[in-house]
């Protein structure tokens, strides 16, 4: 999900029009815990805030919204920021998917429909699966952050007019079994506040495997 630095230490992304990393990043899983802190954060703060996580312990619940991080509040008084919380999955050993979908690499086709994609990011954002509707994409689903070798984060959008039409999984099981073809493992997470996006989940059958806790910067940052 992260590029580290030297140190373990969450980077910056040098990509375009990709929101700043997290301040804090703790992930639980049924059987052990992963986390970092982002580089530019004191050092004095990290060690306090890695002290805390090297307490926390596997999630009791995967399904359980409620089931926050012991010292939840802790990292929040130190970080300062807001909260950030969901589900994370993988995706099922068979994907099925529909053909009736497009790959698109073309900026000009994006900005019909949906908004603050720039050129350069066309290329690390693919690839960029999409419902069409009169030759221009209604609904898309993309690599959220540039990739590893291993593993890629979906990002999914639909235009307003189109949702609620099934698009969202038709394009996100598309785009899965295209990154399992290259090799890698597609990834999906969201928040729990996000019923559609955790609908698109149901709906696919994705098989959580982890809940995600960030502290991200507040508005205005």
């Amino acid at each position: 999900m992260f590029v580290l630095d030297g140190r373990g230490r969450i980077g910056s992304s040098p990509e375009p029009n990709v929101p700043s990393a997290p301040l804090f990043a703790l992930i639980r899983g049924a059987s052990s815990c992963a986390w970092a802190v982002r580089a530019d954060v004191s050092e004095t703060v990290a060690d306090e805030v890695g002290r805390l996580a090297r307490e926390e312990r596997p999630t009791g619940d995967l399904h359980d919204p409620g089931d926050a991080p012991a010292n939840a509040d802790a990292y929040l008084a130190l970080l300062g920021g807001q909260i950030v919380s969901g589900p994370a999955f993988t995706f099922p050993d068979r994907i099925a998917h529909s053909s009736d979908v497009a790959l698109v690499d073309r900026l000009e086709l994006l900005e019909r429909n949906f908004r603050g994609w720039v050129a350069d990011e066309i290329p690390w954002r693919a690839p960029i699966v999409a419902v069409m509707d009169g030759g221009y994409p209604v609904s898309v689903c993309f690599c959220a952050t540039r990739a590893s070798e291993n593993t890629v984060e979906a990002g999914l959008e639909t235009a307003a007019a189109f949702r609620g039409r099934g698009f969202a999984p038709r394009v996100t099981a598309a785009w899965a079994a295209a990154i399992r073809e290259s090799g890698r493992i597609p990834l999906y997470s969201t928040s729990w506040t996000n019923d559609a996006s955790r609908a698109v989940a149901r709906k696919l059958g994705l098989k959580q495997y982890a809940i995600d806790f960030t502290i991200v910067e507040g508005p205005g940052k």
